[in-house]
């Protein structure tokens, strides 16, 4: 670890680190179908370099950080493990939070945790979903705005606009923007496009970024001041937490009685402070047309991925999201089209802003499309459904090497696995077998069985349920070690 001295991150020790707090456990609707509320738009490799969660994860890497501490939801603990581990990343904790109850309670709680270890510490609060072009000038800033922090000093990191944009929050300054921290006047709320013009030609104004430094114990006192009801319901789920495999799961009850808010809202709204301004390629990929904007584009303008052709079409983002799909364009000028197995969006550029319009259509309409992806993630693996009928569902399923399925039986529902590559090793009652390509086996209603991949690739099968019921909740777990109920 690499510590600050006088803002400069140069490893000459201050007894001051840094330590990022990502926060890794929100799930929007505007990049629908690619994100969605089972695997939102963080995990997903948006652009080229790993998915906007390990890019973020990349940034904190090496001198001047220390580990960082992730802050994310029961759903997505091991798939954020899994990319942490996959980006060579080892956390000081992942961090459980029971339900999203924004970025106050989550920021709030990481101060807590840190300040049990240092709490001169310094904490670096970041969003998982941004695009940060230039790393170098990133961590540059966070070393200018490091002294500061150190001081007692809320420092928040504002970005130079390259544009008038009505979907961000903008910060006021008393004058020109500089290239150190410098005070700033206020908080200003999503503007309409008029006064996003005028802003943004101002050269007194900058995006709010949503990342904020500071250390643990100045942002505790500042919760104490100025929003107590959200440090005491913090304090009491840190205090009513508990270790749950390689995750702190903090106590339910309490985080639940936590305010729903914002960090912006609940403290920096109502102090002084420092804001660094910052010019680094920042986007935080809110829109499909953000997406277009940060995609290699062809002379037409035009964002063509894998599978996807664009014939005389101009400005246009082509995406087809599965493999073997096949997405053509003709003729197009301004649109998004964005191509899952299970949905598509057809979208003007100049509506990408209201993409949750469409998700809530497909809510009112009870698609399950509004929320789930097709692919469903679990530690040991993955499963999707392949086809349904009344009686019937075909899944494929990927077991990782050393994946190990909970042991369970079925109610309602009994089995067939065929596997089509790797080792299967298969418990069905007191019978344990090793399975390979093309061998099956069949699991009886009620049986207790378990499937577990103990070769060194990964395990795919096909699974034939048939039965009365074959919901996901039509399970009996006996063992289970990832730990889940």
């Amino acid at each position: 670890m690499v510590e600050v001295s006088n803002g400069v991150s140069n490893g000459v020790s201050s007894g001051v680190a840094i330590h990022p707090v990502i926060m890794c456990g929100g799930s929007g609707t505007r990049l629908w179908p690619l994100s969605r509320k089972s695997y939102p738009k963080q995990f997903s490799p948006l652009l080229p370099g790993g998915s906007l969660f390990q890019q973020t994860l990349d940034r904190i890497a090496g001198a001047g950080f220390a580990a960082p501490w992730l802050m994310t939801g029961a759903d997505f603990r091991f798939i954020v493990g899994e990319q942490a581990a996959a980006a060579g990343v080892d956390p000081a904790r992942i961090v459980i939070e029971p339900e999203g109850r924004n970025t106050a309670p989550s920021v709030c709680t990481a101060a807590l945790l840190v300040a049990e270890r240092d709490p001169a510490a310094l904490l670096l609060a970041l969003p998982s979903d941004h695009v940060i072009s230039d790393a170098g000038v990133f961590r540059a800033a966070v070393a200018a705005g490091a002294a500061a922090a150190a001081a007692g000093e809320v420092v928040t990191f504002g970005i130079v606009p390259d544009r008038a944009e009505t979907g961000y929050g903008y910060i006021e300054l008393p004058g020109a923007a500089g290239t150190e921290p410098q005070p700033f006047l206020r908080f200003i709320e999503k503007p309409d496009a008029e006064r996003a013009a005028e802003m943004a030609g101002s050269g007194r104004f900058l995006w709010n970024s949503g990342m904020f430094l500071f250390s643990a114990a100045t942002v505790i006192g500042l919760f104490e001041t100025h929003a107590p009801e959200v440090l005491a319901a913090c304090r009491a789920a840190v205090a009513g937490g508990r270790e749950d495999l390689d995750f702190f799961r903090l106590g339910a009850e309490a985080y639940a009685a936590s305010p729903d808010i914002s960090i912006d809202y609940a403290i920096l709204e109502k102090v002084e402070g420092r804001v660094m301004p910052i010019d680094c390629g920042w986007n935080d990929l809110g829109t499909w047309n953000t997406v277009w904007q940060h995609s290699e584009r062809d002379g037409d303008g035009n964002a063509v991925s894998a599978g996807a052709q664009a014939i005389d079409c101009r400005e246009t983002l082509l995406r087809a999201g599965e493999d073997g799909q096949r997405l053509v364009g003709l003729g197009l000028d301004g649109i998004v089209a964005v191509a899952m197995r299970d949905a598509v969006l057809v979208a003007s550029q100049d509506r990408a802003q209201d993409v949750r319009l469409a998700v809530e259509a497909l809510k009112a309409d009870g698609a399950t499309q509004a929320t789930d992806f097709p692919r469903c993630y679990r530690p040991w693996g993955w499963y999707e459904t392949l086809a349904l009928g009344g009686r019937f569902q075909v899944k494929q399923i990927m077991v990782k090497p050393g994946g190990i399925l909970s042991l369970q039986s079925h109610v309602h529902r009994s089995e067939h696995w065929v596997v089509v590559a790797g080792t299967a090793r298969v418990t069905v009652d007191e019978d344990v077998r090793l399975l390979t390509e093309n061998q099956s086996v069949y699991i009886p209603l009620g049986a207790v069985h378990r499937l577990e991949n103990p070769g060194r690739v990964e395990l795919h099968l096909i699974e034939v349920q048939s039965g009365v019921y074959l919901g996901e909740d039509d399970i009996v777990r006996y063992e289970d070690v990832y730990a889940r109920n």
